[in-house]
């Protein structure tokens, strides 16, 4: 076969394609592997087949000469809401034949790949004429004012004869809240999703799910469709020092749409209306930040299913239209991805039970059997650490995390909390019935995030890194739960624009973000562009921080995720659309937002986040670091103007671009004046400062300053012992910019640096997730006294992206992953690396070994790709820019060797010395030399 196999067809960016919000989706396929012999295989047309679910016997073919096949257009008329469509796609392309080591060029030979699997996109609900149903609420207040109740909602219908045959309909649930819920007909729950519809921006946008609830009707007897809902995000408190109440609103509702549709098309509509009938749920508060109490003896097992209810007999109200447009998201919903058992029981140092789950996460309990007495409570609070013996509860600041069962004397079988989760490795058990410890058989750990697809990963034959790297994706996992947050544990759980901003490179690599980060950068775009914003997107998206901060309150690096990570995106996805859809976004963000001086750098007087965190801040000040906060938001100005105008070049507007590019070089002018002396010196020269102006390109080109830079950077690393100096701002850029400034030893010393502050310190002290301080934990096992101290916070972890395209070797040179960059630069002890990646057109991986001075790798490359590779004894002399991916311009000093290869599996060889290992601090001459802490 000279073809490769066709993965099953992908439309727009969403996760399934049932419901989707698109009359027109485009589709993407991905290319499996073809037999060694051949290689840069490439496509020249494509045939989709197009098959509607309202006319299965009339299959449309569309033959397109094209070499694409990621984001390609809709071929066929635009489909309608709730129609459905199969689709298939199988394409023609060249390729060269190897045989015994002779290579011929095989040109249009008209061979068509097999058939792909077919796929089924349906449209959800594309106009607002389709939205029949009503939201509804419970009529009468049900439990306190606040927090609110979780009720329960029912109705009970039968199908229209029409629908009597089974197999003869089609029925899809569409639904959301004003809150959190849970749907069930006739007893089972409909999909798998917890914390639905997630959280939005609610004043804007508010998710509806749509769901098959064909098998899920008795078309001959009565049906009942119930919903549970409780605040969730919507009424429940939010933000600091308290937080919140009804930000959104102050009372629970649900909308429902069943649909159901036969093979004539005919369709019958049950709608949430005053018809229905509502109730107490017996789960007394579900809260996010506090847990969930449940009683038991207010339950009613039948609640969902056929039967008398006298519980479920009180009057419902139509609730006033939100303020928010309904939408189908593209991102997956929340789901419980893993199953963790307990690993051990134990007593704290004053007695308490505790359980231990062996990894930091964010989810919540299950107990698989509990017997609890009538009226007699059984409370598990939840945390991340323990700190001298006892739970280490004081980081989670006002946030209770505790649920608490109180028993009805009848046997639990697999309870755990439904509408709230908590972040934690520990759990502590007060009032367990029975006498001695439990069983750590009895209890379950349920992960939960945004079911996003795992697509990228990277090992080497350093142990610490590569658990270094597991914790990485174990915080991502733990934040990126309905939006990308900055810790999931304490009375915060926000998506703050910053630390997402810093992370997107690395967070987009390991799991396809495209859903959840496009569905976030449209809330923040719609509070940013709101009224009374001035352009400014909120340090948090959606809003929500307490009365002492402004939604409009400008700030370097957090607001510059309007501008950068629909570039990071693009740069994954190569959708233009998204661009189109941001650009509004970025360019007021630029033009109006941001809070100038005359000259048009920042207005020096503006507070600033700065380097957040940084190492030598007090622990309660922690924006009080070494480097100067304007200079880190002047940093950013230049270069997300610069990322601006390139991306206004390539939507093919060009006068905007003219002026933005006149702009960044204005900008950079007077960077350079205010910041650089004409010997290439630095004014706020620290880590942080330096590694920014080389990351960004902002040095001017002469040879000698950049040369007073990198001599000045290598001096600071070596003072601090290889320590970390950096926080938010300089954290994700310093390995890149010692790596870009020839001074790659240096960021390997850094890496594998094992006492506190650096990124192997937390691993020395038994962390399984990505710590917010570089100290959260101390060495004694106490706690960082700071106001603010997370245990699973990604920001730090942004270094993987380092991981990937310089350790690992692989970066996309151009969007989409099309043309790839292979550049590994290898270094300290790590004698091997492996890092893969699923990207649009396919598998990418590079693998490499250096024994001795000998250096071998193999690269994959998918067909219809090309790959630029550099080895690492073809990297010339430094000052490369680390924005610039195709790793081609090397300053004024000359052209890197690159090898443009085509698709197939290649090898290759060549002798390399990195270099001094290890490298030597500054130290002292009269002190003795410092112990080598380096992680082997």
């Amino acid at each position: 076969m000279h073809s490769p196999t066709i993965s099953r067809p992908v439309f727009e960016h969403h996760h399934s394609g049932l419901g989707i919000g698109s009359s027109r989706p485009r589709i993407s396929w991905q290319f499996g592997a073809l037999p060694e012999t051949i290689y840069d295989w490439r496509q020249t047309s494509y045939e989709v087949e197009v098959t509607f679910s309202s006319a299965p016997d009339n299959v449309l073919l569309f033959h397109v000469t094209s070499d694409r096949s990621v984001l390609v257009p809709w071929p066929s008329r635009p489909l309608t809401s709730g129609e459905g469509a199969f689709v298939r796609v199988r394409v023609t392309g060249t390729y060269k034949l190897s045989i015994n080591g002779d290579s011929t060029t095989v040109v249009g030979t008209g061979e068509f790949s097999p058939w792909s699997p077919s796929a089924m996109v349906e449209a959800g609900l594309l106009q607002s004429s389709d939205l029949q149903a009503r939201f509804i609420t419970s009529a009468d207040n049900i439990g306190p004012r606040g927090p609110l109740r979780p009720i329960r909602f029912r109705k009970d219908f039968s199908l229209p004869p029409q629908f009597g045959g089974q197999g003869s309909y089609r029925a899809r649930l569409y639904i959301t809240a004003l809150g959190v819920y849970e749907a069930f007909i006739n007893g089972q729950r409909v999909g798998d999703e917890y914390m639905a519809p997630g959280w939005t921006s609610y004043k804007h946008r508010l998710a509806y799910r749509a769901h098959d609830a064909t098998h899920l009707l008795d078309p001959r007897r009565p049906n009942v469709l119930a919903i549970e809902a409780a605040e969730g995000w919507w009424a429940g408190r939010l933000g600091f020092n308290g937080g919140q109440r009804f930000r959104y609103g102050d009372r629970i509702g649900v909308w429902a749409q069943l649909e159901i549709t036969d093979n004539s098309s005919q369709r019958w509509c049950l709608g949430t209306d005053e018809s229905w009938v509502c109730g107490p749920s017996p789960i007394l508060t579900s809260e996010i930040y506090d847990g969930e109490v449940y009683d038991a003896r207010e339950e009613d097992k039948g609640w969902n299913t056929i039967g008398e209810l006298p519980r479920l007999n009180a009057p419902v109200k139509i609730h006033p239209w939100p303020s928010a447009n309904l939408f189908s998201p593209d991102m997956a919903p929340v789901r419980v991805t893993e199953v963790l058992p307990c690993i051990k029981v134990f007593q704290s140092a004053s007695g308490k039970v505790i359980l231990d789950f062996g990894q930091n996460l964010v989810g919540v309990l299950r107990v698989k059997s509990m017997t609890v007495m009538h009226g007699e409570e059984v409370v598990f609070t939840h945390a991340e650490v323990m700190e001298h013996g006892e739970l280490g509860t004081r980081p989670l600041k006002l946030a209770k995390a505790r649920d608490i069962v109180i028993g009805s004397g009848k046997t639990l079988t697999s309870w755990t909390p439904k509408f709230t989760f908590h972040g934690f490795r520990y759990v502590q058990i007060d009032g367990w019935p029975g006498q001695g410890l439990p069983a750590p058989e009895e209890f379950e750990a349920l992960v939960m995030h945004t079911d996003m697809a795992r697509r990228g990963f990277f090992e080497c034959s350093n142990q610490s890194v590569n658990q270094l790297h597991r914790n990485i994706v174990w915080s991502m996992r733990g934040n990126f739960l309905s939006l990308p947050t900055d810790c999931p544990q304490r009375d915060e759980r926000l998506g703050w624009t910053g630390d997402a901003q810093v992370f997107a490179p690395t967070a987009t690599f390991l799991y396809d973000t495209m859903g959840i980060l496009g569905s976030w950068l449209e809330d923040l775009a719609a509070e940013q562009l709101a009224e009374g914003q001035g352009g400014i997107p909120p340090v948090v998206v959606p809003f929500a921080l307490g009365p002492n901060f402004r939604s409009n309150m400008p700030q370097a690096a957090w607001a510059d995720a309007a501008v950068l990570m629909p570039d990071v995106l693009h740069r994954y996805s190569d959708d233009e659309a998204l661009l189109e859809r941001q650009f509004e976004s970025m360019q007021v963000w630029l033009e109006q937002g941001v809070a100038r001086a005359p000259d048009g750098l920042w207005d020096p007087n503006q507070w600033q986040f700065g380097d957040w965190l940084d190492p030598s801040a007090p622990p309660e000040d922690p924006v009080n670091g070494r480097t100067d906060p304007v200079y880190v938001a002047n940093a950013y100005l230049v270069h997300s103007t610069n990322v601006f105008a390139r991306i206004c070049r390539s939507l093919g507007k060009h006068k905007l671009a003219e002026h933005h590019e006149a702009r960044a070089t204005k900008l950079l002018e007077l960077f350079q004046n205010r910041y650089v002396t004409p010997d290439g010196n630095l004014m706020s020269s620290t880590q942080t400062a330096l590694a920014l102006a080389i990351a960004f390109d902002l040095y001017p080109r002469q040879h000698s300053q950049r040369q007073t830079a990198a001599a000045a950077l290598d001096r600071l690393v070596r003072t601090a012992r290889f320590n970390i100096a950096t926080g938010f701002a300089g954290t994700p850029v310093i390995t890149a910019a010692l790596t870009a400034a020839g001074m790659s030893q240096l960021a390997y010393r850094m890496l594998l640096e094992t006492r506190c502050p650096s990124w192997l310190y937390p691993i020395t002290m038994g962390a399984t997730t990505v710590w917010e301080r570089w100290d959260s934990m101390r060495a004694d096992g106490s706690i960082n006294p700071g106001h603010m101290t997370s245990f699973n916070h990604y920001a730090l972890g942004a270094v993987a992206d380092w991981l990937h395209s310089t350790v690992g070797g692989l970066a996309p040179a151009e969007p989409g992953w099309r043309v790839i960059r292979v550049r590994p630069v290898p270094g300290g002890n790590i004698t091997s690396a492996s890092v893969r990646f699923h990207g649009p057109y396919g598998a990418v991986a590079c693998r490499w070994e250096l024994e001795g001075n000998v250096f071998s790798m193999k690269i994959t490359v998918p067909p219809n790709c090309t790959a630029l590779v550099t080895l690492p004894c073809d990297i010339s002399s430094p000052f490369l820019a680390v924005t610039d991916n195709s790793a081609i311009t090397n300053g004024n000093h000359g052209r890197e060797r690159i090898r443009e290869v085509g698709s197939g599996l290649h090898s290759f060889t060549c002798e390399f010395d990195a270099g001094e290992w290890p490298p030597k601090p500054f130290t002292p001459p009269f002190l003795p030399a410092p112990p080598v802490t380096i992680a082997e």
